[in-house]
Order: C-alpha cells, then sequence, then structure tokens
C-alpha cells in the first residue's frame, strides 16, 4: 500500500488537521482483481458441489444455471476420478472428485500467478 500523507491549510480554529489517503499500487490492483476472480470461481463450485451432493433436481433453472456456467470449469478435471452416487428415496447424490480437483486447481493456479505478479513488478513487497 502506498500511503500519502497531506497536510491541509490551517482551519478557522487554527488547528491544521493531517489527513492520509492510501492508494494500491498496480501489482496490488492486478492481485486484488485475481484473488476476486478466483473467489467467484470457487464460489460457483462450492454451489455445484453443494448441490449435486444434496442431489438437486434438473428442473430448477437456478440448478441448471449454476450446472451450465461451473461446468465450463470442471471440464478438465472429468474422468480423472470416478463420480460417486447415493440412492436416496426421492433424490440421487452425486460425489464429483472433479469439482474439488478443479477447486484446489485453480486457487492453486491464482497463487502462482499472484506471487508471479509481486516478482515482476519489482515493487517492494511488505511482510506482515
Amino acid at each position: 500500500m502506498k500511503e500519502t500523507t497531506v497536510t491541509r491549510a490551517e482551519t478557522a480554529s487554527n488547528s491544521a488537521q493531517p489527513s492520509t489517503t492510501t492508494e494500491a499500487t498496480s501489482s496490488q490492483s492486478t492481485e486484488y482483481i485475481l484473488y476476486f476472480i478466483l473467489g467467484t470461481v470457487e464460489i460457483l463450485l462450492s454451489f455445484r458441489l453443494i448441490l449435486k451432493l444434496m442431489g438437486a433436481s434438473l428442473s430448477s433453472s437456478f440448478v441448471r444455471f449454476i450446472y451450465g456456467l461451473s461446468g465450463i470449469f470442471t471440464l478438465p478435471f472429468d474422468g480423472i476420478f470416478r463420480k460417486g452416487f447415493s440412492q436416496g428415496i426421492e433424490t440421487t447424490s452425486v460425489l464429483e472428485p472433479a469439482t474439488i480437483v478443479a477447486m484446489l486447481v485453480y486457487a492453486v493456479l491464482a497463487w502462482g500467478i499472484v506471487a508471479l505478479v509481486r516478482v515482476l513488478s519489482g515493487e517492494k513487497q511488505e511482510s506482515a
């Protein structure tokens, strides 16, 4: 974070009040955008995993929307492991290992890209 301290002119009460503004550097903005995209994908995949485990009905347009949108992200990982099925009285629960693998791979990929952005930016990184 880049901090800028601005001292304003004295007010009527003769007291100068410094103002501090904080703004993100360009590499930090890139990191924030990447983590926002990752968070969106992870939430979408989490919805898919939960809906499949609970045996959500495909007659629901919301369920079809989530499956259609998240299917793009799980497609590269389909077939790595077999799906697990559990037949209930009214629903069939499905465990898709491809969704779990996708969540892990995308998280590691985003972390790697953010680390690369930090290295390539050449900016001094603060340690927490």
